[in-house]
């Protein structure tokens, strides 16, 4: 997970929380306000959880909403450990820093946005292209969603065998 700022076209910053699955690549959430406090942040996570169930570990920098005492409270109350990676390293964290390349490319740099509203829509759209449509080199030529089926099949398919 990592963060992302931009601005509106009457020059007020925003920011996005954008998270990503290292197995498919799957954009999970991308978060679009002015301002995401640790709170907000574990409120989303909250929503991925429901949806894909608890991670093992969530990989991150050190910006402040990450190492606020709320993530940390809440990552051990629900046994996900916090990898955070080293100062001035973004490549620990390549998978989500490559997809930050690319919403940058296709959709911050690609719009002059109006509101938060606009950010948020041609977001949204464009998650869900990314994820179900746009087949990626990284996983085979297969969309995140096919992938992880992929994934998942071969899994099931090594338990019946065990």
């Amino acid at each position: 997970m990592d963060f992302m700022s931009d601005s509106l076209f009457c020059g007020r910053r925003f920011r996005t929380f954008n998270v990503v699955d290292d197995l498919n690549r799957e954009v999970l959430a991308i978060e679009v306000d002015l301002n995401l406090p640790a709170p907000r942040v574990i409120r989303v996570l909250e929503r991925i959880i429901a949806w894909r169930g608890y991670p093992a570990k969530l990989r991150m920098d050190n910006g402040p909403e990450f190492i606020s005492i709320a993530l940390a409270d809440w990552a051990e109350q629900h046994g996900i450990a916090l990898e955070f990676i080293k100062p001035g390293t973004p490549t620990q964290n390549s998978y989500v820093e490559r997809f930050n390349r690319t919403y940058r490319d296709e959709i911050l740099n690609m719009y002059v946005f109006r509101n938060l509203t606009e950010v948020r829509e041609l977001t949204e759209s464009w998650m869900t292209e990314y994820n179900d449509e746009r087949p990626h080199d990284s996983l085979e030529d297969l969309t995140p969603w096919e992938y992880l089926a992929k994934h998942k099949r071969a899994e099931n398919s090594n338990q019946r065998c065990n």
